[in-house]
């Protein structure tokens, strides 16, 4: 049988003059942010909300989000080179965003927000917001795309890339596969928030996107491999070890948001 395998060599910049590079990833995460700011508008005007807390909830977010997420990769995966080399940590535009330290920095930032905000309580805002986390998931898997980073494993599917970049071996795309799991989850979301079934149920939403998210990023890792050499030793890797408590976070908020409301 012949195999069509899809050769994969774009190049991470779109252009250059001189010493200023626009790449892709950069350009994908900064579209994240601005649809998500378009899709939380909608919501915030829907639901009679000021659009100036709008204004300082996305501060919070794109602080918490860029912060926690690169914190998360260099500390997670590579913590002897980039406390040798802390300098590295700041060139964000380079790649190597982890998506449970990026959990971590947007929950923190969350609950800085509604501390300030008494009328925006966690959970709700949170209930709102991982609609457009879904969404940024799917832009940032693409970034990592054009970079030729977080590879699948060596393949014979039909469907397999060749990352030029890399190597010549057919493998896994799993940025792609993460890219459209995480596009599929935001319209599951957007859809649940749209028709209103969330309603009453503080939590819901929240818990359903770490229940898919990462339930699908533990066993995606299957065919991914593994971002440091210390983990070829482990059982699991460090993104399935990693995704484990945010799994069972999200059936416990499924469980309390359905829990039936004892009338007083």
């Amino acid at each position: 049988m012949l195999l069509a395998f899809i050769e994969w060599s774009v190049s991470p910049e779109i252009f250059h003059l001189g010493p200023i590079s626009v790449r892709w990833y950069g350009f994908l995460f900064a579209m994240a942010f601005v649809a998500g700011y378009f899709i939380m508008t909608w919501v915030f005007k829907k639901e009679g909300r000021l659009r100036t807390d709008l204004e300082q909830l996305s501060v919070y977010m794109i602080f918490g989000t860029v912060i926690g997420a690169r914190l998360g990769h260099c500390l997670f995966y590579n913590p002897e080179y980039y406390l040798s080399n802390p300098i590295e940590i700041f060139k964000v535009w380079e790649g190597g965003l982890a998506s449970h330290g990026a959990a971590l920095g947007i929950l923190t930032a969350l609950y800085l927000f509604s501390k300030k905000k008494k009328n925006y309580p966690m959970l709700w805002t949170l209930d709102r917001v991982v609609i457009v986390v879904a969404l940024a998931g799917t832009f940032i898997r693409l970034g990592n795309l054009f970079n030729s980073e977080i590879i699948g494993k060596p393949t014979d599917v039909s469907w397999a890339f060749i990352f030029t970049a890399v190597d010549e071996l057919p493998r896994h795309p799993a940025q792609l596969y993460e890219s459209i799991a995480y596009l599929i989850i935001f319209l599951i979301l957007l859809f649940i928030y749209y028709k209103g079934f969330e309603k009453n149920r503080n939590g819901l939403l929240f818990g359903i996107f770490l229940l898919l998210v990462f339930t699908f990023r533990f066993f995606v890792e299957f065919v991914k491999e593994n971002q440091s050499g210390f983990e070829e030793t482990m059982v699991l890797n460090m993104g399935q070890i990693l995704s484990i408590p945010f799994v069972i976070a999200g059936i416990i908020f499924i469980a309390k948001s359905l829990k039936p409301k004892v009338k007083r």
